[in-house]
């Protein structure tokens, strides 16, 4: 997506009420705020007509994610709206503006937010809904606006189905209201009768899809196969991240990838795929192209605290720019191969086939089959044998190479245990992982270091201060390999204590 974004965001917090009554005429009157401190005046607007067309898949997915898209003309946001869930009483709204384009073809850029849920799918209008909305502006006591409270007159329409009508009142902060004070307005509200909405949006009493925050769309009954359907969700949620460059979403886009794939590797019976599947390479390759902005990104910050952290006399030549703003560079540039794989067909079937794992019933168990031993146990046996192989590198490269494998060993033994409740397992499997992952960071850094001070020197640059940063980098990796057999043995001891409690 080329050129200057049009789109705008905001968060809203807001309540929304059902009013009783019937057809549209509430049997109750508006409620009064009169008597709040926080309440000075109330300032009534005029009455807005506003229409909105909203759109999803044939499937509904974006109703499935508590996300509405519409078109709305009248009042005076008329655009295209693009809501996304935010946490309790809150949503993120994505605008961007009518424009000169046909009426039904949504904006690429608001398609690009929910890409991992549409997909290739079309988007089409799914209801109309037309609001009459009178709305009283709350002024605080000095005067500024700290909150609205819109009645409206609500006449709606499925695609195809019967006319809707109803009353529905609604608060939303504006500003930097706190959630105290949205307590306070809820209860005058609840007060003059009326209940907490039964529906989170008007397009979800629409469509009538009986959906709750706390609703559970999989299967809970095999904990890994659980963890798996959370960290699928997560990692549609973290591609939203990605594509609005939120700080660290790559890294943990990455690391959710990585944790489905540690989880599939671990417990493949449950979900009938071998250890060659087409699946865990796809993983594998995702990972890798975030990779790229994710090292990226680890070295501008790493270097960047580094170069801080020296007295401004030790910092010789433009060692700043080769090293932070030339990390920095990359990182952008990895960002957007991470944004071209994201928008690929073979990314979208990469989602299709997660989603199909998490939704189908596991393979049958055939008769005379053994038991087989337990995901921490497999997962175990990867550590230790990396740890031996470790013990008896000779070079410095193959030990780097054995340690990182110790590593990855243990994460993947880490999102296991959490998975099946092995808690002291994953905590510390975690610490070699952390331990190591500095390691490897160190490593990556050192062979960076190396090649940039090779290019300052040919450029005739001072290259003192790659020198002390690489010292830096070896007592890294030097404190990391100090605490990793004790770290070892605590890991054992854990594995061990789960093992016995499992029998």
């Amino acid at each position: 997506m080329a050129g200057k974004s049009k789109t705008s965001r905001h968060t809203e917090v807001e309540r929304k009420f059902d009013v009783p009554g019937s057809d549209g005429v509430p049997s109750t009157v508006s409620p009064s705020f009169d008597g709040l401190s926080a309440i000075a005046r109330v300032e009534r607007l005029p009455v807005q007509h506003l229409d909105a067309v909203y759109f999803d898949t044939p499937g509904r997915d974006l109703a499935a994610h508590r996300i509405t898209l519409r078109r709305r003309t009248g009042g005076t946001d008329a655009g295209w709206h693009l809501k996304l869930p935010a946490g309790p009483d809150a949503r993120t709204e994505v605008r961007a503006p009518l424009g000169d384009s046909d009426e039904w073809e949504v904006p690429e850029e608001l398609r690009d937010v929910v890409l991992a849920i549409v997909r290739d799918r079309p988007l089409a209008p799914v209801a109309r809904i037309s609001t009459q909305r009178t709305v009283d502006l709350l002024h605080g006591p000095d005067g500024d606006a700290v909150a609205e409270f819109c009645d409206d007159e609500v006449t709606a329409s499925a695609e195809g189905g019967d006319e809707q009508r109803w009353r529905e009142w609604e608060l939303e902060l504006v500003g930097d209201g706190d959630a105290a004070l949205l307590d306070r307005l809820a209860n005058r509200v609840l007060d003059a009768g009326a209940s907490p909405a039964g529906h989170g949006s008007k397009l979800g009493r629409v469509l009538d899809t009986g959906q709750t925050d706390d609703e559970v769309r999989t299967r809970a009954d095999d904990p890994v196969h659980q963890a798996v359907a959370e960290q699928v969700e997560q990692l549609v949620t973290w591609d939203r991240a990605v594509r609005a460059d939120v700080y660290d979403s790559v890294h943990q886009m990455r690391v959710t990838t990585r944790k489905i794939r540690s989880l599939l590797q671990s417990a493949g019976g449950v979900f009938g795929i071998s250890d060659d599947a087409w699946v865990l390479d796809e993983l594998r390759q995702l990972a890798a192209v975030l990779g790229v902005a994710r090292d990226a990104e680890v070295l501008a910050e790493k270097y960047e605290k580094a170069l801080d952290g020296l007295p401004p006399e030790l910092v010789r030549g433009p060692v700043r720019k080769r090293l932070v703003d030339g990390a920095k560079k990359r990182y952008q540039s990895g960002l957007r191969r991470s944004l071209i794989a994201m928008r690929s067909q073979r990314y979208f079937r990469l989602l299709d086939a997660l989603e199909g794992l998490v939704a189908a019933e596991p393979p049958p168990a055939r008769p005379g089959d053994e038991p087989a031993p337990t995901s921490i146990d497999s997962a175990y046996k990867r550590v230790r044998k990396a740890a031996k192989r470790a013990a008896a590198a000779a070079e410095d490269a193959e030990h780097d190479e054995a340690l990182h494998r110790i590593r990855k060993g243990a994460k993947r033994l880490r999102y296991t245990a959490s998975a099946t409740g092995a808690g002291k397992v994953s905590e510390r499997a975690k610490t070699i992982q952390s331990l190591l992952g500095d390691h490897q960071d160190s490593v990556v850094s050192r062979t960076h270091l190396t090649q940039q001070a090779e290019a300052a020197h040919a450029a005739g640059e001072d290259t003192f201060t790659y020198g002390l940063l690489y010292q830096l980098e070896v007592e890294v990796a030097d404190r990391a390999r100090e605490q990793l057999d004790e770290a070892l043995r605590k890991l054992d001891k854990a594995v061990r204590k789960a093992g016995a409690k499992g029998k």
